[in-house]
């Protein structure tokens, strides 16, 4: 969270210079906070499930392809 140590108050990012400074005082202002993390990896039985998602449906589609041909 950006602190103004000169002001002892929150500022937004949007209040904030494009250098990173207090836009009322003009004291530097750490904004360490501000970046954004990393994204987090999806679990395994996440990755799982869509697997087997996309075999079930695969499966299901050379079927209908297999149905469609016997009724024609």
């Amino acid at each position: 969270m950006p602190w103004c140590d000169s002001c002892d108050e929150y500022r937004a990012p949007s209040a904030l210079t494009v250098d990173g400074q207090c836009a009322t005082c003009d004291s530097e202002v750490d904004v360490a906070d501000l970046a954004v993390p990393a994204p987090t990896k999806a679990p395994w039985h996440f990755k799982l499930m869509v697997a087997a998602l996309v075999l079930y449906l695969g499966w299901r589609l050379i079927e209908g392809f297999a149905w469609i041909a016997a009724r024609f």
